[in-house]
């Protein structure tokens, strides 16, 4: 048989499942992807039901595969990456989930983060784990599951129960049961990992009423975490490379020297500054997080997270029905002189860094008789980048300098539109890559790392291509005027309790 030479990306997304079989030069070959329903049972409330995940998950590996061409036995390994800090907890002798999975916008636990903000944990949390304490992470979503379904608790104690993010879901029913693990990526983002000791810290576990019994073992995002089953794809697969999506981004994007930058526009808006082997706390609201773990050595990052971007775009095309398709957007935007004074702020599910205010609600501003559709389309558009910038001032002051250039990737920077305006809001360049789904090819790249497809990191940074750059163009006068009305209707949309 010949070797196998192709790489197969697992990416579970927040409002989809994507496989892409990627080629020995990091192209991809095949795609496939399916949607799925959102679950909403009250107000800042989101579920994803673990077995569609499940299903779909099986579905698009095999479609992408025969999308290329290609059979299983062309596939050398399987790399994941996933919609990061969401909870699901199932049963280790049936596999079953016992509730449905707590997505990473929910916000259920946010009173009780308040709790434990103003019992004093805030600083040594941080200290701890490198991240806020928020219900955007994953400990204070298992604690409500524990205490929520009749029973959980007792189970979880007994160690009847499982927990884990979705990469390790994924990863238990792909190995049918026999490998209950994450990675470095995905356990930081949990709130109970000590950055220190590269493990689960027994004392923020306390804190939040975790047993250790549930949790996963922790391994590096290039590693032999198992095989896919054989009753799977017909052949038992090496299961290689597991990341966070916005760390497996990182990879794919080769931002491996210290300083350098990604920013990712999905649903959200999630910019890494490659900080080296140092862990730097953040002083400006932003998060410290392993960029990805090799053979043991940790890369750290400060991240900057912002909740809703892609996402205001589905809603204007979902929800409100003023545009009918996100490729319409540029468009409207390119269309008219200026914003109007029309401001949307996208705090649908409250706001992330650096605000970190969980009560905010969205809410636009400046509207006038003669605002029109585009307006709004193009205030979407203009929120993710004063948002960016946002991130980029605190990070900058952390890290202390801002980066020569910025490499974006998702599918929001198709838009030409919006990676101009991004870039006349930072003052930095902004680099497109040419393969734009970089998150899923740096699930590739760590698993093609493991089994010799892709040689290095060195190989992986050639291998990086370049589509476009966008210099700024915009005069500073009006940048600044234009950042100034975005920090105004921000500061009208905070919470009082922020």
């Amino acid at each position: 048989m010949p070797q196998a030479t192709h790489v197969l990306a697992i990416d579970q997304g927040t409002t989809s499942t994507r496989a892409i079989l990627f080629d020995p030069s990091g192209v991809p070959a095949g795609t496939a992807q399916r949607e799925f329903t959102q679950h909403y049972p009250a107000d800042g409330w989101v579920e994803h039901n673990p077995e569609d995940i499940w299903t779909d998950t099986l579905t698009v590996c095999r479609e992408a595969v025969a999308v290329a061409g290609r059979t299983i036995d062309d596939v050398a390994a399987i790399g994941i990456t996933n919609q990061r800090e969401t909870v699901v907890i199932w049963d280790r002798a049936t596999g079953r989930p016992i509730h449905n999975a707590i997505v990473w916008q929910d916000r259920r636990t946010a009173g009780f983060c308040r709790e434990l903000v103003a019992a004093g944990h805030a600083d040594g949390v941080q200290r701890r784990t490198g991240l806020v304490i928020d219900a955007y992470f994953s400990a204070s979503k298992i604690r409500w599951l524990l205490d929520h379904v009749p029973g959980a608790r007792a189970r979880a104690e007994r160690g009847e129960l499982a927990f884990g993010t979705i990469d390790t879901f994924l990863l238990w029913r792909l190995t049918d049961g026999a490998v209950h693990a994450t990675d470095a990526t995905n356990a930081c983002r949990t709130l109970l990992f000590n950055l220190a000791a590269q493990d689960w810290d027994d004392e923020v576990l306390a804190i939040f009423g975790v047993p250790r019994a549930i949790l996963p073992t922790v391994m590096d995002s290039s590693a032999a975490f198992g095989e896919a089953a054989r009753g799977h794809f017909g052949r038992p697969v090496p299961i290689t490379g597991i990341a966070g999506d916005q760390q497996a981004a990182t990879v794919g994007q080769a931002c491996f020297e210290r300083g350098t930058m990604k920013s990712t526009y999905g649903t959200g808006c999630f910019a890494l500054l490659n900080t080296g082997e140092a862990a730097a706390l953040s002083s400006n609201k932003m998060l410290t997080t392993v960029a990805y773990r090799l053979d043991g050595k940790p890369t750290f990052a400060i991240e900057g997270s912002i909740f809703v971007a892609g996402a205001a775009v589905k809603w204007l095309r979902d929800g409100f029905r003023v545009i009918g398709s996100a490729h319409e957007t540029a468009d409207l935007a390119a269309m008219l002189p200026d914003n109007h004074g029309v401001y949307l702020v996208p705090a649908f599910v409250g706001l992330g860094a650096p605000h970190w205010d969980p009560d905010a609600r969205a809410a636009i501003y400046g509207l006038t008789l003669d605002a029109s559709p585009a307006h709004l389309a193009r205030a979407a558009l203009e929120a993710v980048a004063y948002q960016t910038r946002d991130l980029i001032e605190g990070m900058a002051a952390d890290a202390g300098g801002r980066p020569a250039v910025v490499r974006v990737d998702g599918g929001m920077v198709v838009n030409d539109w919006l990676c101009q305006f991004l870039a006349d809001m930072l003052d930095t360049p902004v680099e497109r890559p040419t393969v734009t789904e970089t998150t899923a090819l740096g699930a590739a790249y760590l698993a093609g790392l493991k089994v010799g497809v892709f040689e290095d990191l060195d190989a992986i940074s050639r291998a990086w291509t370049r589509d476009r750059l966008f210099e700024p163009r915009m005069s500073a006068d009006l940048r600044q005027s234009l950042y100034a009305g975005w920090r105004h209707a921000v500061d009208r949309t905070l919470s009082p309790l922020t």
